[in-house]
Formats: C-alpha cells, sequence, structure tokens
C-alpha cells in the first residue's frame, strides 16, 4: 500500500470540531464515496439562491465576493485533465469552515468564466473529489453522510495511523476518477488567515502514489499539484460588532467591559485581547494546576508589567497546552512525544475508539449492565477529549499575531478563537460563532508543480522517497505561504 512518512493519515479537506457522544456507539464504518452527476449539478444550480440570500452585498453578513485573480491557470489544468495528459490534485489553504463554499464558486463560476474567455472548452461540471473528516457528518447529520457521497467526499480518520480505506479510495481516485481530487494538507482548520500550519506529508505522499501507480500501469499522464491559497478580508469592517464580541467576552469572563467608540484605531483594540487572553490564561492554568497535577516548572505567575506584553502569553501558553495533552494522554495510557497536532490526533483516534467501539456492533443488544460499563467509559472519553478540543483550538497562536499588525481581520480571527475558548468551557458542544459583517473570499493559485518529474529522487529506494516526500512537502508550504495577500 505504500509508506506514510509519520505513520499517520490526516490531512483533510472539511474539517470541524465534532461534538463527542457520552453513550458508547458502534464503529465508525467507512463512507464510500457514490459520485452522482444530478447532485452536483443541482447543488451548483442552487449556489446563485445561496449567494442571493446569504452573500448579496447589501447583507451585513456572508461572504461576498469570492475572488481569484487568476483562474485561467485552474480552467487550463482542467483541460489538460480531460484530454488525459495529466492527473490533478489541488492542496489548498483551509482556515475556515466556509472554505468548501468559496471553492464551490471557484469550481461553478470563476473556472468556466476564464475558460470562455481564454476559448478553452471544458465539459460540465467543473468539479473535484475532496476528503473530510469522517466526524463531520456526527455533527451535522445523516444527511451529509449521502450529500458527501454524492458528491464524491472520501472520509478519511485524521488520526489513525493508516486508515487503509481511505487511501484506497483516494489512491483509486487520483489515478482513475473523472474529476481532480482535494486536499488540505494542513490537516485541520487553524483559523489564522495569514498563518500556515505546518503540513502533514500526507499530500505529498499521495502524489507520489499516484506517480507510482501511472508508471505500474504503464500510462503517460503527469501527475500536477496545484498550491491554493484561500483567506479572507471584511470590505467594510464592522467595528461596533466586534467591540460587543469583546465586551461578551469579557462579560463572560468576570472582567470589567471595556467600550470603544467606532472610530478609535485598530491598535487601539489589541489591549484588550491582550487582557481578556493573560486573563483566560491565568484561569486555565490555575484550573489545571489544582485539578491534574500542581504547577508546572515552566509555570510563573504574570507580573503586572508583563500584563501587556505579549511575549509573557506565548512563554505560557505552549506549556498549558502541553499540560491540557497530557491530562487526555494520562487517561488513555498515551505517550507525550510529537508535536501537539499530532498529539491531538493521537488522542481523538483513541477517544473515538472508545466511543464508537470496533468491538460493539449492536450496544442495545447488549445486557444493561455491560452496557453501561460501555457507556461510562464512553462518557469519561468525551470528557478527556474536551481538553484536547481545548488545545486544537490553540495550536497556531502565538499571543503576537494580531499584534505585530492589528488589521481588523487579525482582531476578529484571535477574537474569534477566543469565543470559541469561552464557549467550550461554558458547556457549548459547537460553539456557533458571531458573524462579524460580510467577508470577500480570496483565492489564489499558486505555480503547478509536477511530481512527476520528481520520481526519480524518489524511486530508488526507501530512504529516497521519505527525503523526496519531505522535500516536496516543504515546498509545498513554501508555496502556500507566498500565497497568502496581505491585508
Amino acid at each position: 500500500m505504500g509508506h506514510l512518512p509519520d505513520g499517520r493519515w490526516s490531512d483533510v479537506v472539511l474539517e470541524v470540531a465534532v461534538p463527542e457522544a457520552d453513550k458508547v456507539q458502534p464503529r465508525l464504518g467507512f463512507i464510500p464515496p457514490h459520485y452522482r452527476a444530478w447532485v452536483v449539478r443541482g447543488g451548483y444550480c442552487c449556489l446563485p439562491f445561496l449567494l442571493r440570500v446569504r452573500l448579496r452585498p447589501w447583507l451585513p453578513v456572508g461572504i461576498w465576493p469570492v475572488t481569484c485573480p487568476n483562474p485561467e491557470v485552474l480552467a487550463e489544468l482542467f483541460q489538460q485533465f480531460q484530454r488525459g495528459q495529466i492527473r490533478l490534485l489541488l492542496a489548498f489553504r483551509h482556515s475556515q469552515v466556509d472554505d468548501p463554499l468559496s471553492l464551490s464558486y471557484l469550481f461553478s463560476r470563476l473556472v468556466p468564466q476564464a475558460a470562455k474567455a481564454t476559448g478553452l472548452s471544458l465539459r460540465r461540471p467543473i468539479h473535484s473529489f475532496f476528503m473530510y473528516d469522517r466526524g463531520m457528518p456526527l455533527w451535522a447529520g445523516k444527511w451529509l453522510e449521502w450529500f458527501f457521497a454524492s458528491m464524491g467526499g472520501i472520509p478519511v480518520h485524521r488520526g489513525r495511523r493508516l486508515d487503509l480505506k481511505a487511501l484506497k479510495s483516494v489512491r483509486e481516485h487520483l489515478v482513475n476518477g473523472p474529476f481532480p481530487v482535494t486536499i488540505a494538507p494542513e490537516g485541520a482548520t487553524n483559523g489564522h488567515g495569514e498563518v500556515i500550519s505546518p503540513l502533514e506529508p500526507g499530500t505529498a505522499q499521495v502524489a507520489f502514489w499516484a506517480v507510482e501507480d501511472l508508471h505500474k500501469a504503464e500510462r503517460p499522464e503527469s501527475v500536477i499539484l496545484l498550491p491554493v491559497g484561500l483567506q479572507y478580508v471584511y470590505p467594510k469592517p464592522n467595528w461596533a460588532v466586534l467591540n460587543r464580541l469583546l465586551g461578551q467576552l469579557e462579560a463572560d469572563c468576570g472582567i470589567p467591559v471595556q467600550s470603544l467608540p467606532t472610530t478609535a484605531p485598530a491598535a487601539d483594540y489589541y489591549p484588550r485581547l491582550l487582557t481578556l487572553g493573560q486573563y483566560l490564561l491565568g484561569q486555565m492554568e490555575q484550573f489545571y494546576a489544582r485539578f491534574y497535577g500542581g504547577p508546572w516548572p515552566e509555570m510563573k505567575a504574570s507580573t503586572p508589567d508583563a500584563t501587556q506584553d505579549p511575549r509573557d502569553i506565548a512563554r505560557r501558553l505552549k506549556p498549558l497546552l502541553n499540560r491540557a495533552l497530557e491530562v487526555g494522554e494520562q487517561f488513555f495510557g498515551l505517550p507525550h512525544s510529537g508535536t501537539l497536532e499530532t498529539r491531538c490526533r493521537r488522542l481523538e483516534e483513541v477517544g473515538w475508539m472508545t466511543i464508537y467501539r470496533e468491538d460493539i456492533d449492536h450496544p442495545d443488544q447488549l445486557s444493561p449492565f455491560d452496557r453501561g460499563l460501555a457507556n461510562w467509559m464512553a462518557e469519561a472519553a468525551r470528557l478527556h477529549l474536551r481538553h484536547m478540543r481545548l488545545v486544537e483550538s490553540f495550536v497556531a497562536v502565538s499571543g503576537h499575531y494580531a499584534g505585530a499588525s492589528p488589521s481588523f481581520e487579525r482582531l476578529a480571527e484571535t477574537s474569534l478563537i477566543l469565543f470559541d475558548l469561552v464557549e467550550r468551557v461554558k458547556g457549548t458542544a459547537v460553539p456557533k460563532r458571531p458573524q462579524l459583517g460580510r467577508r470577500q473570499a480570496l483565492i489564489t493559485l499558486g505555480q503547478p508543480i509536477n511530481v512527476s518529474d520528481r520520481w526519480p529522487t524518489y524511486a530508488p529506494s526507501r530512504r529516497a522517497a521519505k527525503t523526496a516526500v519531505e522535500t516536496l512537502t516543504a515546498d509545498l508550504q513554501q508555496a502556500l505561504t507566498n500565497l497568502i495577500v496581505p491585508r
């Protein structure tokens, strides 16, 4: 089946925090993709209606317009794909859960318009299969299983060491499918438009596997990897709404509620964020120190001079996140090794294995006593996964992101991350983020990377393959970084 350099598979296209069940559930089976053209065409036909209802300029919320300065790049690649000259893999920046709507507009409107303008003839629909987090239907409902399968979605367990069914499916569709495949190489959203998390190696590995499969089949197509940038700006920043959100957070935390005039400069909002961050950090430190093993060496009380120093938050945040993960790891008997992202995925998988039992197909057929024991473990797993969900929201937080360039976008992104933390602690399973105004989606297409040209560096040995995957991952990281539009 091939070798995944770090032994994990966690690159996904769609990801959202899933509320874990508090009672034992049967295993999470694989949902095979079952493409239905009429569902894709119907979804694209409904898109103008959705734009008019949610995204029109006169409404205060939503995403509009969706823009791309160079859609002809993707139009030309689709033409080559449809002619059988290439196999195409798109690797896109996935910072927000709203991204699928923006990409749908790219495929359904911007690329066909670019093709028409440049004289290219493309078969409709312009579409892409995609990978998504297996947990999303648990959050949204059974209908999403059917809808994603009909759209060509391939579910993957993010924390599973080798999700063999997902791997087999994505390899088959990348080499033989009627459409390209889209993957988010960061593995999860981080809520930051101008910060790219370290990439998982899965995207690069899948690209090389496709080259390998084509070689074995003696087929001439080249495998092309296209970096896709995606971020959002607020064309008309609504400072009053941001002011109300910060006031709500201050009230929830029990600290004095401040208020700024709408004419206040952006830099005046940053001290409020720092004050909130310092308060929440201190409270969480005391919580874990009191109830989960006492203070840790890195835990030091802030001095009065440090309350407005972002370096103080950066210094204290990582030890706190490490302690939060250790709580779950100790419960499940897991090692404390790896990056925060790796540990989150590992915890999620073992927690899900405790809730969605591989050894119990019909929990209702257990005796009441045995079912009660299984429910105990499911409830305990759900509780310990909450520690992981807290860390998951903060893996990209640096403490100085908003202060380095206090734009409305950065202030809003940081405020919404704090909102998620407060809501989770309050007990909200899936926090419903407030809308801070209409956003414009900016999609940028990078230079296509011909992975087939790198085959000679991959093929000689296992060690060479590992190096080639690491190099391609680093090149993709740089390409996505270059696509960030300063705001």
